[in-house]
């Protein structure tokens, strides 16, 4: 993370309430414990301070004390431990079971015969964390759909978590032999191309000839 005299001046404004908070539109970042500031950290880190553009810009216009909503710190102990409970309960879901045995199926492969070993959950953002997918009960069951035919390029099992108006949790499963670098290349490449031809109407949230997503992403292994 990069020291406060080292932000965008758009960031700094964010900044000033030194406030730790969870994203306000996903749900998902706050039954996670998965700070905003990782997001904010993604889209920083493939620009340039004197070009720097972002479309989540929260600027600070009063302070008259410490917010009655504001998020309580938490150790890593106790964040660990919130995720891990939170992944095991998410990986035994009557719905991960589901759509993992129709993806296997629909790649015609025996179940038995597939060892699933690496476990991923991939977060990134829409570029300049535009809010493309708003409202995102409009967009979620295609994208959903796209995400799991991904499953195929990508060489294993993928599922969407969450979608926000303007970032993505996504949950993988891999048998090691494609690199991460790859299966998110792969993923973002498939589904930029569907989600676009499914609603070219996005094309107008974004600059020129930009894709939906943006170059850097978030990864950790669960489970």
């Amino acid at each position: 993370m990069l020291a406060s005299n080292e932000l965008p001046a758009k960031c700094m404004e964010c900044a000033k309430s030194n406030v730790s908070r969870f994203h306000r539109k996903c749900h998902f970042c706050g039954d996670l414990e998965f700070e905003e500031s990782v997001l904010c950290d993604l889209n920083r880190c493939i620009q340039s301070r004197s070009n720097f553009e972002c479309h989540a810009f929260q600027p600070i216009l009063k302070l008259v004390g410490p917010s009655k909503n504001k998020v309580p710190r938490f150790d890593d102990n106790s964040t660990k431990e919130i995720k891990e409970k939170f992944f095991l309960d998410l990986l035994n879901s009557d719905k991960i079971r589901y759509e993992r045995a129709l993806a296997l199926q629909e790649l015609a492969r025996d179940p038995d015969g597939v060892y699933m070993q690496l476990k991923y959950h991939f977060v990134w953002n829409v570029s300049f964390r535009r809010a493309v997918f708003s409202p995102a009960n409009n967009f979620f069951d295609f994208v959903s759909d796209t995400f799991l035919r991904c499953s195929e390029p990508a060489g294993g099992f993928v599922d969407l978590l969450y979608l926000a108006p303007d970032h993505i949790h996504l949950y993988a499963e891999s048998d090691g032999e494609i690199s991460i670098e790859e299966i998110v290349h792969r993923i973002k490449l498939f589904s930029n191309k569907a989600i676009l031809e499914k609603f070219p109407l996005i094309r107008n949230k974004l600059s020129g000839d930009t894709e939906i997503w943006d170059e850097a992403y978030f990864t950790e292994t669960i489970g």
